[in-house]
Parts: C-alpha cells; sequence; structure tokens
C-alpha cells in the first residue's frame, strides 16, 4: 500500500489549523461574553444569596411622608376628572403635584373614585404612593425606602424596574448563554487531556437533579 506521506502530513496540518482556528474563535467569544456579563454576573450571584437569606436579613424601611394642598389651578382640572376607572392626571395637576412633591406623575395610571385621586409609584427597593382629596386638594405622598439590599434583589427578580434594566437583562442573559456554550465546546476540546473533565461537569449536573428530587417538597 502506497501513502503519499506529504499529503497526510498536509491533511494532518490543515485539520491541526482548522481546530485553532476554531479553538481561538471559542476562545475570543469565550471572554468577550465572560468581560461583558462579569460584573452582572457577580451582581445577580451575590443577590442570590441574600434573597435565599431575605429572613434573615433584616430590613429597617425608611418612610418620608409630605403633606401639602393644591392651588386652585391644579386641583380645578379634576372637577372634570373621571369618577371610577384608570386614566392620568390632568397636565395642571401634574405640575401641581410635581411642585409640592418633586414627583413626577405625567402619564401614571390614577385610580379614580368619587371623592380621591390615588396613584401608585412602585420602584425597586421601595413603595410609593399619592392620594388627593378631589375636594379640598389635600394631598398626601408617602415614600418607603427599604435600603440598598432590597434595591439590589429588585434589580435581580426585575420587579418594578422599567422598559431598559428589562432589555438589559435579556441582554445580559444572551452574554451568559454565549459564556456558558463557548465554555462547553473548549471544555469538549481540552477533554482529552483532562479525563476529570466530564465527571465534574456531570456533577453539576446530578446534584441539583438529586436535591430537587429528593429534598425539595
Amino acid at each position: 500500500m502506497n501513502i503519499n506521506v506529504p499529503d497526510a502530513q498536509m491533511r494532518r496540518a490543515e485539520r491541526s489549523n482548522r481546530r485553532a482556528e476554531w479553538m481561538r474563535q471559542l476562545r475570543q467569544w469565550h471572554w468577550i461574553s465572560g468581560a461583558v456579563s462579569l460584573v452582572t454576573m457577580l451582581l445577580f450571584a451575590v443577590t442570590g444569596i441574600t434573597l435565599n437569606h431575605a429572613a434573615s436579613i433584616e430590613a429597617k424601611p425608611s418612610v418620608t411622608t409630605v403633606k401639602a394642598t393644591l392651588d386652585q389651578s391644579s386641583l380645578k382640572p379634576l372637577e372634570s376628572a373621571p369618577t371610577k376607572g384608570r386614566s392620568p392626571f390632568p397636565a395642571a395637576t401634574v405640575a401641581g403635584i410635581t411642585a409640592a412633591t418633586g414627583v413626577d406623575v405625567d402619564g401614571r395610571d390614577v385610580e379614580w373614585s368619587d371623592d380621591e385621586a390615588y396613584v401608585t409609584l412602585p420602584r425597586p427597593g421601595g413603595d410609593a404612593w399619592i392620594s388627593i382629596d378631589r375636594e379640598t386638594g389635600e394631598l398626601t405622598y408617602e415614600k418607603t425606602d427599604r435600603g440598598w439590599i432590597a434595591y439590589l434583589n429588585d434589580l435581580h427578580k426585575g420587579r418594578n424596574v422599567g422598559t431598559a434594566w428589562g432589555i438589559f437583562i435579556d441582554v445580559f442573559a444572551l452574554c451568559c448563554v454565549a459564556f456558558c456554550i463557548t465554555g462547553l465546546l473548549l471544555l469538549q476540546m481540552y477533554a482529552r487531556g483532562r479525563p476529570s473533565t466530564w465527571p465534574v461537569v456531570g456533577l453539576g449536573v446530578v446534584i441539583p437533579i438529586l436535591i430537587a428530587i429528593l429534598l425539595i417538597h
């Protein structure tokens, strides 16, 4: 049997070059996705711990209350406002509320009743609300701040965070997926020289499954 040694060597060299190029691409995407998601991944890991031990972490909410009375120019538009359902405040009333509390309620849905206008202002790490007596113009604004841990926990959960943070979380999740997939492919390429690779990966699969089956009720 005749073997063309130069051709065989060339094919091996081509395979070696293709493998090296694949590994270069995988390493590049692995570190890029890891670098992009590093800080947020650390944040989510830490807040995962704080959420898991939320009952053990004492929170001392800070409550701020502001009372004021709307002037007639801000109160008068409420005479023609709905008496039920939800809709935003009139522009003049928004200006009066902002002047009294420093809070912008433009576009916020208001819960209307015969004698009151009530708007909730949920936010990460706390809550707030504004109530207005439609007859007297008496305004009450209350804000509750539960601290930085609660704030970061709500970022983790995506609670009351708005559209921008929701989009960011989606992009971050895609980066994490890319990080994991490229990591798995790199493991596959290096596994031949590291026999413990797949047993260790298997433990990462088996342990949570066993905990879920045996210990979660």
